[in-house]
């Protein structure tokens, strides 16, 4: 019995595609959005508690990378202009999974950071969003999304590194 068949109960359509991992153009990955919503809400948080913050990383083509980069991997992490798919039922579930315990511990050093602000919670506040892009991008056979998580995982470390403090 196919993987297909096993997690739609037998259903057509929408969920044997998005089960059988052969999401074509055009599909937009509902899980993705929810992954990239989860992402942001911290971060709007921030923005508004932390107003007036001044970006210390006076290099601007490294600033101008890393907003390139973070927008590609949300676009790419919500709509698919490649084709894309789980290669097995294994990579279904590490995305998941990994997905799940990734946005987890991001959540957690949230919280931990709007309590005590420190180095090492800004990096893996940092880290832990360039993993979650790789983890999809890898497990999904989406090529764009995994190089725009490169060029993101880059510039926003050398910014946040700069931004230490």
């Amino acid at each position: 019995m196919s993987f297909s068949i096993l997690c739609s109960g037998g259903a057509d359509g929408p969920t044997t595609v998005f089960f059988a991992g052969k999401l074509g153009m055009g599909w937009p990955n509902v899980w993705g959005l929810c992954i990239v919503i989860l992402l942001l809400i911290p971060n709007i948080i921030y923005a508004i508690k932390a107003k007036g913050q001044q970006n210390q990383c006076k290099n601007k083509w490294m600033n101008c990378l890393e907003q390139v980069g973070r927008y590609g991997c949300m676009i790419f992490m919500i709509f698919n202009f490649e084709k894309m798919g789980f290669f097995s039922a294994e990579a279904f579930v590490v995305y998941m999974f990994g997905n799940i315990l990734l946005l987890l511990s991001y959540g957690i050093i949230w919280i931990m950071f709007f309590c005590k602000k420190t180095y090492w919670k800004q990096t893996a506040l940092a880290v832990i969003p360039i993993c979650v892009f790789l983890l999809c991008g890898i497990t999904m056979r989406h090529y764009l999304l995994i190089g725009f998580a490169v060029l993101f995982g880059v510039a926003h470390l050398y910014v946040t590194n700069k931004n230490r403090g």
